[in-house]
């Protein structure tokens, strides 16, 4: 072969625009991307591209936008089949009297599996190919998300009080290494501590918990400072808010990613900062929960990695992240009185390598660049609804419709072509949906 003949690729992604999202708020136009063995091996203009790669697959789409993957930085994906439960309530009356009541009769592994699978559909029609989870029964979530050929950190619940998962602090730990140790090879699933909140974790286990932490070079994912009640109880019990017993106990750090933080003090920002905390905002799960506002410009300002979730959609009601980022975007500003604060371009930034980072997989995953894995997804802008297009990425997220993806790849292989799912069964899917809503109404009844 001469340095001139083409080099074989696996597959040719052309698109009208190119987002990498790295470096800042590029817009590359007519650009391709090419792949081979699930990674990005080149980002060039088009005609240069179809010059110097040989693909054995070629996708064109010259009206589209192509950017990363959307990560989903803090999901409950099984109670996808409680979705529209319990509905308008405060946060502890719709856990305490409603979802945990119900939880307690369906929790088990075929739960777990349904509602993961069911996710994952919804997920990848919205342009999300990374999901960090946080529910019980790490084992089936992360053979689900396998099956799937998903991208997920998948988390190892603590909490004390039994559950279906373990009974007592020792089992939980337990069944923690033990499925740590199945899957930290993965190359889609990888782990986390998702200790519940610090309102349902004592000292002792969080002080474990940041010993194993360190020892598996793994992050802690926590709701935390959620409500103004919370750090109310904190202090009354402990003499301290969260995040100050958090740092006592040696949790705050940078691989604390912490949810919610919808209750900080400017000294608390500042510590999240200086120690590199990520904060995930839920935006439209605190709205509906009126947990509070995370204040978003403040610690953007601040310096601190911000990251997007939707939580789940038994309090959101949905898993859609374009959604997400326009809610993220919108309330920033009112909440700061500033129009300027939380750009679309840190926006999007968020709902992709801000997630990334957060869950420790920024090295392969959030940007398009070369070397990094190829998860992709492609977003059609030729639609009345992103009509004239002056912008690409004020587009995406103040105007663009979930329904407008069109293809998404991960690790270089295809799961969503022009809006059908690939190797998922949506009638099916839908009927396994309905059937658990017949046995929750029973359990309601």
């Amino acid at each position: 072969m001469t340095d001139t003949a083409p080099r074989q690729c696996d597959l040719l992604i052309e698109a009208g625009w190119v987002v990498p999202v790295a470096p800042g708020d590029a817009v590359l136009v007519d650009h391709a991307v090419a792949v081979t063995d699930g990674a990005i091996v080149g980002l060039l203009p088009t005609g240069e591209a179809r010059q110097r790669f040989h693909a054995r697959e070629t996708v064109a789409r010259p009206g589209s936008v192509l950017i990363p993957g959307l990560v989903n930085a803090h999901t409950h994906n099984p109670m996808t089949l409680l979705r529209g439960i319990a509905d308008d309530l405060p946060l502890m009356v719709w856990l305490q009297e409603h979802i945990w009541p119900i939880e307690g009769e369906v929790i088990g592994p075929e739960f777990v599996a349904d509602g993961v699978s069911l996710a994952v559909a919804e997920m990848l029609r919205g342009g999300t190919t990374c999901a960090n989870e946080n529910y019980f029964f790490p084992d089936v979530q992360a053979a689900t998300y396998q099956k799937l050929g998903f991208r997920a950190r998948v988390g190892l619940p603590v909490i004390d009080f039994p559950t279906a998962w373990a009974k007592t602090d020792a089992e939980y730990f337990d069944r923690a290494i033990e499925v740590y140790d199945q899957w930290r090879h993965d190359p889609l699933v990888s782990m986390a501590f998702v200790p519940h909140a610090p309102y349902t974790v004592s000292d002792a286990s969080f002080e474990r918990i940041r010993m194993l932490s360190d020892q598996l070079d793994i992050p802690v994912h926590l709701h935390t400072h959620e409500t103004g009640h919370e750090v109310e109880e904190s202090v009354q019990k402990y003499g301290q808010r969260p995040l100050a017993r958090l740092d006592r106990l040696g949790l705050v750090n940078d691989r604390l990613i912490a949810v919610h933080m919808t209750s900080l003090t400017d000294a608390e920002i500042a510590l999240c900062a200086e120690r590199g905390v990520s904060v995930v905002h839920c935006p439209e799960s605190n709205l509906k929960l009126a947990s509070g506002f995370c204040p978003i410009g403040k610690l953007e300002q601040a310096g601190i990695n911000i990251a997007i979730g939707t939580d789940g959609a038994a309090s959101n009601n949905d898993l859609d992240m374009f959604g997400e980022m326009r809610t993220a975007a919108q309330l920033a500003k009112a909440v700061a009185g500033d129009a300027t604060a939380f750009s679309a371009v840190s926006a999007l930034r968020a709902a992709t390598l801000g997630g990334a980072k957060a869950m420790g997989l920024d090295d392969s995953v959030g940007s398009i660049e070369v070397g990094k894995r190829a998860d992709l997804a492609c977003v059609d802008l030729q639609q009345i609804e992103t009509q004239p297009l002056h912008d690409v990425v004020s587009q995406l997220v103040y105007a663009t419709g979930r329904h407008q993806v069109t293809d998404v790849w991960i690790d270089g292989k295809a799961r969503l072509q022009q809006r059908e799912l690939v190797g998922m069964d949506c009638q099916a899917l839908i009927a396994n949906a309905r059937q658990w809503r017949t046995r929750i109404a029973a359990i309601q009844a």
